[in-house]
């Protein structure tokens, strides 16, 4: 088993005094046995108003996650920080937005993974009115677990815990622990904190750890607490109630884990219906390093401009028109019915993705969405891929000669009339930097 603590603070807008609380709860989980400390949201500070909220923010590089290092090296302990207030790169200073990102530090002070929140905190209760999208940049998208010494981590920030979706696709990436750093509202908390958390751990088979922030950070805002950890089989297991400076410490214990799924192996059940529904995420956050297979033919990680969990898009070595790219799976399939219902959703959804992009960039209102599946369909790279090609009124004598031009595109020997790499990395740059603005 590996030991955990779940901490409990009340940050406010004074961020030295937030670290000294920071580096207090790091120290008594550590003299505790603790390798593994999770820290709530928002642990760096909590601003008065969206202007103060801006000016205190920092980039990743900055120096509060430099100290947050420096104390996990020191302490020689792996550290959830969950929900800091993040200058995204290139961002202006002060930014017009920030990201909510969560951050694991392991134990040799390096920065192990990041996740940016997805659901914003907009809503309008009896009690509040709270408008987190004012302040906060949606993030990129899902980040995959992340292996650790006490198992696969899935991570996500607050609010997330009211969408199963993510954390039921975590979970069948193989997460095994769910955390949730929270600055968990007062009166919603009293309403579902804990019924969210067990919820999440029962369905999902996992344990759920969920470091919380608690009490009146100013005059506007007050946070429940009660931060948690719960089994997975949903037993509250901590439970830092409302204790303003507080840590608690559980021995994880990924066997009943492992007993929990064999006994009741819902996910099996759950894929005996993969026909019928899956669970399909549609961007994930980072994105891959290093090349591409396509066939056997290696791909510059520098031409590829988007990817999904299963599927990436390319620019093209030859065009057959202007903005001419495909989009291939992944996984090396030489066939269409090669792939799985899940593979079959996520290639196609992508299609739609980048047909829909190349459009806007181009100014165009049609395109030819077009695979050859096999040799006699005109198949000539023998691995699963879509041929995006954006039209224009009269780019051919007539609108059919495209499948004529398509067919014979790639007839000539592979080294021929192949465009220069440094164009066709120049357009991935603009279709991203198009896909960044789209999303902003």
């Amino acid at each position: 088993s590996q030991r955990i603590a779940v901490c409990q603070m009340r940050a406010t807008n004074d961020k030295d005094n937030n670290f000294i609380q920071v580096k207090s709860l790091v120290e008594k989980a550590k003299d505790q046995g603790a390798t593994f400390i999770f820290l709530p949201e928002c642990c760096d500070f909590v601003g008065e108003n969206r202007q103060e909220t801006l000016k205190l923010s920092e980039t990743l590089s900055g120096s509060l996650v430099e100290a947050y290092k420096n104390l996990a090296l020191s302490q020689n302990v792996w550290l959830s920080l969950g929900g800091l207030h993040e200058i995204p790169p290139e961002s202006p200073i002060p930014p017009s937005k920030i990201y909510n990102c969560h951050i694991i530090i392991n134990g040799e002070g390096q920065l192990a993974t990041s996740y940016r929140k997805l659901h914003m905190f907009d809503v309008d209760t009896p009690e509040f009115r709270f408008r987190e999208s004012e302040v906060v940049a949606q993030g990129p998208g899902i980040v995959m677990p992340l292996d650790t010494p006490i198992g696969s981590l899935g991570l996500q920030i607050c609010y997330d815990v009211r969408f199963p979706e993510v954390s039921g696709i975590l979970r069948s990436r193989g997460a095994q622990i769910l955390t949730y750093p929270s600055a968990f509202a007062y009166a919603t908390g009293v309403a579902h904190w804990e019924t969210l958390l067990r919820s999440r751990a029962i369905e999902n088979q996992c344990y759920v750890v969920a470091a919380a922030q608690m009490g009146f950070h100013n005059r506007k805002r007050r946070s429940y607490g009660h931060a948690m950890i719960v089994d997975p089989w949903g037993e509250i297991v901590a439970n830092c109630e409302e204790k303003e400076l507080e840590v608690v410490v559980v021995d994880l214990d990924l066997d009943k884990v492992a007993s929990v799924r064999r006994n009741m192996p819902c996910e099996e059940h759950r894929n005996m219906c993969r026909n019928i529904y899956s669970r399909l995420p549609l961007k994930i956050h980072p994105e891959s390093e290093g090349e591409f297979d396509f066939g056997g033919f290696a791909i510059p990680k520098e031409t590829v401009f988007y990817e999904s969990v299963h599927s990436f898009a390319f620019t093209n070595i030859r065009c057959v028109v202007p903005g001419h790219c495909l989009v291939a799976t992944k996984r090396s399939a030489k066939r269409l019915a090669e792939l799985s219902p899940e593979e079959i959703g996520d290639f196609f959804n992508t299609a739609v993705i980048i047909q829909s992009l190349l459009e806007s960039f181009y100014g165009v209102s049609a395109s030819n969405v077009t695979v050859q599946d096999g040799k006699e369909a005109g198949q000539t790279v023998t691995h699963v891929h879509c041929h995006i090609l954006p039209r224009r009124e009269g780019d051919f004598s007539y609108t059919d000669k495209i499948y004529s031009e398509l067919r014979g595109h790639d007839s000539a020997p592979i080294a021929d009339n192949r465009r220069p790499l440094e164009e066709m990395v120049g357009e991935a740059q603009k279709y991203r930097d198009k896909l960044k603005s789209q999303t902003s």
